[in-house]
């Protein structure tokens, strides 16, 4: 009985495919995109990125997560025991630190949703940039506020949220191509030749890499669910390609359903900003219910948004201090209040946030820019994580046999450590790429903003030191 019992608490390969799917995937992916690779040309651009990046980097995770199944600290973990406890810390801090810039979009995305879910239009994108950093600071520093009190209740509420918004992001993909049979809708007619969707490998096409990278980023949190699953070596592998598998279709699909909504030669200039909004509200339009569909979408996103950033104002701070050698980390920041939250670390979140908040509308005088500034940023800091995955992974394979793992992405050492070079270059390459703005004040924000970020993990330790931690 009891054999059959753990049997059946192990997760089988699609179970893990699609616990990954939900982590991985989301609908701005699809967006973002679109935006910013022409329309319907995104989805070559997808397939590329997937079949050469996305597989690998995901199968990569399962061996390290099968080779360090007792390990609860991930990344910062697996650096701790193939490189050491220095470069260990670092892992750390980038996954924390990251996260800055991603806290700093969410107040942004918070106020779009509300003014989508009282108005109904794309009024938000009129706002005052400065009127909109004072509303953006005021309701961070609500969540900081609640952040510290240590309400659990927020992790249901994101889970809930992030569930919803994942099924109307597939639902959307489903009405929208069924609609002009359905409804009778008039959509737009797709070419559908080869000029339709080959991108062109230009300038451009390289520049914005680093926002195909940050959409198919993180699944290394699901590195602990490897060694639960009924046969590692053979079913992880299995669920990774099933997920890249739907993550490509939904990708393609959305792509194509967004396509038979918006021009791919006349791409709103706001898409980034209200093109799930609009997509929602045409949908509704579509099948005769008014607006109901994007008010749903935009209180749930609101939601979700506001959930999210409370969440990661916490839960990044606690996996970097739980784990911290205090001779990296000043000791002052692992002063906790009564509700167990870090009251030092929650305000030097406060300093960074708040300043990522401020200084970029001093520069940058509309919304619609904001909002993708804001992408652009994220996709160049948050990957930066990653990076300490692919070193991992080579040091994993240059350790050779020291380490034993029950799945094996592949068990020669010189090609395995070849393809996390691979992975690692092309992160490397998206994030310095992604740095360049046309706008001299933009750039400027973008070499800042990585290096002061990472800089700052360089001088904790001084002051730990000189504090005689």
């Amino acid at each position: 009985m009891t054999n059959q019992n753990q049997n059946e608490k192990k997760i089988l390969w699609y179970n893990l495919a699609f616990m990954a799917f939900s982590t991985v995937w989301g609908f701005g992916n699809v967006i973002n995109g679109f935006s910013e690779y022409g329309g319907l040309k995104a989805i070559v651009s997808w397939i590329i990125l997937f079949a050469l990046y996305f597989i690998p980097y995901a199968l990569m995770v399962g061996e390290l997560g099968s080779a360090f199944k007792s390990e609860g600290g991930g990344v910062s973990s697996w650096i701790h025991r193939t490189i050491g406890p220095g470069m260990a810390y670092m892992a750390g801090w980038t996954y924390w630190v990251v996260h800055m810039p991603y806290i700093s979009q969410k107040p942004n995305s918070s106020v779009i949703a509300a003014s989508w879910a009282i108005f109904r239009d794309a009024r938000a994108s009129q706002m005052n940039v400065r009127l909109m950093a004072v509303i953006c600071l005021v309701l961070f520093l609500f969540s900081v506020w609640i952040a510290s009190r240590g309400l659990g209740v927020l992790k249901k509420l994101t889970a809930i949220a992030g569930s919803t918004m994942f099924v109307m992001s597939l639902l959307f993909i489903l009405m929208m191509i069924t609609a002009p049979a359905i409804t009778g809708a008039n959509v737009l007619d797709i070419d559908w030749s080869v000029d339709t969707f080959l991108p062109s490998f230009d300038g451009k096409f390289f520049l914005n890499l680093s926002i195909l990278v940050f959409a198919v980023g993180g699944c290394e949190k699901i590195s602990p669910y490897v060694n639960k699953m009924k046969d590692p070596s053979r079913d992880f592998a299995k669920g990774m390609i099933a997920l890249a598998a739907m993550v490509a279709i939904c990708a393609v699909l959305g792509t194509i359903a967004l396509g038979m909504m918006f021009d791919s030669n006349n791409i709103p200039h706001d898409l980034m900003t209200n093109g799930a909004y609009y997509a929602f509200q045409t949908l509704g339009e579509y099948y005769h219910v008014g607006d109901l569909f994007v008010m749903i979408y935009a209180v749930v996103n609101l939601i979700g948004q506001f959930s999210v950033m409370v969440l990661s104002i916490d839960a990044p701070l606690r996996m970097l201090l739980d784990s911290a050698d205090e001779k990296y980390i000043p000791k002052s920041l692992f002063k906790q209040n009564k509700y167990g939250t870090y009251t030092n670390g929650h305000k030097l979140v406060t300093l960074i946030v708040s300043i990522l908040i401020i200084v970029p509308v001093l520069g940058i005088e509309n919304v619609d820019i904001l909002v993708k500034w804001l992408v652009k940023v994220n996709s160049v800091c948050m990957p930066l994580r990653y990076l300490w995955v692919f070193a991992a992974y080579i040091a994993l394979k240059k350790a050779g046999e020291k380490f034993s793992a029950e799945y094996h992405f592949v068990k020669n050492r010189i090609l395995g450590m070849i393809l996390g070079g691979w992975c690692f270059f092309v992160t490397a390459f998206a994030c310095i790429l992604g740095i360049w703005s046309d706008d001299p004040f933009q750039l400027a924000l973008n070499i800042i903003t990585p290096f002061v970020l990472i800089g700052l993990g360089f001088i904790m330790p001084i002051i730990a030191k000189r504090k005689g931690n």
